[in-house]
């Protein structure tokens, strides 16, 4: 028996003898077998599937860090007058405490997407498992990219104030608040940006089917 494969179409060769005292000839049986389209689009799909669970990771990863970087900022300053303590806190300004929220929601979201990146990945032709996901990913997009702006306007601020509103910096004073809120605020554009890749791949994922 011999087997040639080349360009996802394999050929079997089988040599078949019929022993009656030698008289018989060998016969010989030729069999191919050819990859389907079915089986190659699954292939690259299945790829897709495992870049979409990395990315997701990722994005976990990235939303986590944002919201307890955030929501453990809190400085006090060492000096304080009898009727003042110069403190400040992220659940001091709105925008902060939604940005909190919003990432916890986008962490909370990434954890319960992880068994249907599963199923993609186990199923790659599963349609109903990436419309699902495509859908919630496009809605953390808007959600996350939110709360990440809403949370650099005011660390604009802090930085650098605005002498039409008299609003004045404190990130001379507030140094390790400030450093503290715009490495979240960092962390959750870097989680946005990947649930955009996210919504791509599932599209092309889908336009494919």
């Amino acid at each position: 028996m011999d087997s040639t494969k080349s360009s996802g179409e394999t050929a079997i060769n089988i040599t078949e003898s019929k022993s009656s005292k030698g008289k018989a000839p060998a016969t010989n049986y030729t069999a191919t077998t050819k990859a389907t389209p079915y089986q190659q689009q699954g292939g690259w799909k299945r790829g897709i599937s495992i870049f979409d669970f990395i990315l997701r990771i990722c994005a976990l990863v990235a939303a986590l860090a944002a919201t307890t970087t955030m929501g453990t900022t809190d400085q006090t300053l060492p000096f304080f007058t009898q009727f003042f303590q110069f403190q400040a806190s992220y659940d001091d300004l709105p925008a902060f405490t939604f940005f909190v929220v919003a990432n916890a929601i986008a962490s909370s979201y990434l954890v319960l997407s992880l068994p249907f990146s599963i199923v993609c990945i186990v199923r790659p032709h599963a349609v109903g498992a990436k419309l699902l996901l495509l859908i919630f990913d496009t809605v953390l997009v808007g959600f996350t990219t939110a709360a990440a702006a809403a949370a650099a306007a005011i660390v604009y601020l802090a930085h650098n104030g605005n002498s039409n509103t008299n609003w004045f910096a404190i990130c001379q004073q507030f140094d390790d608040f400030c450093q503290r809120v715009s490495g979240a605020v960092v962390a959750s554009f870097i989680a946005a940006v990947i649930f955009i890749f996210l919504v791509v791949l599932s599209a092309v994922a889908l336009r494919r089917h």
